[in-house]
């Protein structure tokens, strides 16, 4: 039976590109340490910084911004980290529908839930609520990792500039799906994840605003120009840079073609009884690879064994599909039902077929499971 790989929100596989400029580094003509002055070492150093401008050139920022990191978890941490160290007693904003590596992170320090509204989008006049004086990091996510929801970001980081408090957007969902210009949107700190545009697994970077200076969270090197200590993850780093380079050349057109895909799916899947979509329908208000929605009368997990067994890999917000034990706070945070939602992700590698096999399926495990009951 053909696999149907759906997921692309959690991981996406490496593109060709990726895999064929990582295989000399994964080797011993490409073991230098970029540290080091011997040819293999300045060879392993020109790699990085070829790497380092191209994400820069995918995300709209300078080569010298780009901090690579093992991925945005780290990213997303070492925001947290530099911002308390600069302001210890300062408040961590975020909402509830941000990534846990941003809730967990910031819930380590004093701080403060941000609201949102059915949609899972805040409001950036709830901004006003907080005393500036006594906020150490806004963070804002670019778009939801759950149900696709674009933020305000653009106008959450006006209101950070304009109060001379530090922003961290969360990225990882947004880069290699949608424009992103670093620089013009003026933010503080972005977070960005390679495997999740089809780079490889292990390396991402957090974006530091020219000029913002920030303690380390790894201490132990000077390597990143001291602004992240450990010896640099080379084959990674060189895989990332091509993933970058590929998404320059093509980034509108997968957009396009994602939009199609996960509409298309939406747009059938909806047409179900009892299917409702929690992916705002207007493109201009969701990321393009994300369709999420609930599907009444029938749990998540046998769902999702269900379309498992028809070849269709698949998630939920609820707690089968996850390491905790918790149902999604993205989804309760909302006011929905996490219990019966399911999430189709496309991405660079989805193919009609793919997104023809879920619609398929779906409807008849879906109603295998309700003859059950």
């Amino acid at each position: 039976m053909p696999r149907h790989y759906l997921d692309h929100a959690s991981t996406s596989p490496a593109r060709p590109a990726v895999v064929e400029a990582m295989l000399p580094w994964l080797t011993g003509d490409g073991a230098g340490d970029p540290g080091r002055v011997h040819t293999e070492g300045r060879m392993a150093r020109a790699a990085i910084e070829d790497a380092r401008e191209q994400v820069a050139v995918l995300l709209g920022a300078r080569p010298r911004e780009v901090v690579f990191t093992s991925g945005a978890t780290e990213a997303a941490n070492a925001a947290v980290w530099g911002a308390a160290r600069r302001r210890p007693e300062g408040l961590m904003a975020y909402a509830e529908v941000e990534h846990s590596a941003v809730r967990d992170a910031s819930a380590r320090h004093r701080s403060t839930v941000v609201p949102v509204d059915r949609t899972g989008r805040i409001d950036p006049a709830a901004l006003s609520n907080l005393d500036p004086a006594d906020v150490a990091l806004v963070h804002c996510q670019w778009g939801n990792h759950e149900v696709g929801t674009l933020q305000p970001v653009a106008q959450v980081v006006e209101w950070c500039r304009a109060h001379e408090v530090l922003v961290h957007i969360d990225a990882a969902q947004a880069a290699g799906r949608v424009p992103i210009d670093f620089d013009g949107l003026g933010a503080d700190l972005m977070s960005v994840s390679a495997h999740k545009l089809g780079g490889p697994k292990g390396v991402g970077a957090l974006l530091v605003r020219r000029g913002l200076r920030l303690d380390p969270m790894l201490v132990g090197g000077e390597q990143e120009r001291a602004r992240r200590a450990g010896l640099e993850n080379v084959p990674g780093i060189v895989g990332f840079g091509a993933a970058a380079r590929a998404l320059s050349e093509c980034l509108l057109q997968e957009c396009e073609r994602s939009l199609q895909q996960s509409e298309r799916l939406l747009t059938r899947l909806e047409q179900m009884l009892g299917v409702h979509a929690f992916t705002p329908a207007d493109r201009a208000l969701r990321l393009p690879h994300i369709a999420c929605f609930a599907v009444d009368g029938v749990e998540a997990e046998p769902v999702l064994l269900g379309l498992d067994q028809a070849g269709i890999a698949a998630h939920s917000g609820s707690a089968c599909s996850s390491e905790s034990l918790e149902p999604s706070p993205v989804l309760e945070a909302m006011g929905v039902d996490a219990d019966h939602s399911l999430r189709f992700s496309v991405g660079w590698s989805t193919t009609e077929a793919d997104v023809d096999a879920a619609i398929d399926a779906l409807p008849r495990v879906v109603e295998r499971l309700r003859a059950l009951r």
